[in-house]
């Protein structure tokens, strides 16, 4: 991981929940786990890691995250055994 995914793990996995991160720091983010990304129907995305699947809609017409979506982001991050703390 770089510094950049570094940055965005912690805006992730910090509180209270930040809106307004990148989608394309999230995907950057996940390909430097080690995960596998498809591409699903319309902004649908599917995310593969550590054997946890995940699909997530890509934000649109703009590029950044709501709540939600980073909430729903860190629970899947969580669930295939990675934190914040593992940096």
């Amino acid at each position: 991981m770089n510094k950049k995914n570094i940055a965005t793990l912690n805006d992730i996995f910090f509180n209270p929940v930040k809106a307004g991160i990148k989608w394309s720091d999230i995907e950057a983010l996940f390909i430097s786990l080690g995960a596998t990304i498809t591409e699903g129907n319309g902004s649908r995305v599917r995310v593969l890691l550590n054997g946890e699947r995940a699909v997530f809609h890509r934000p649109h017409p703009e590029n950044t995250t709501d709540k939600g979506a980073v909430k729903a982001v860190r629970r899947f991050l969580k669930n295939s055994g990675v934190n914040n703390y593992d940096v």
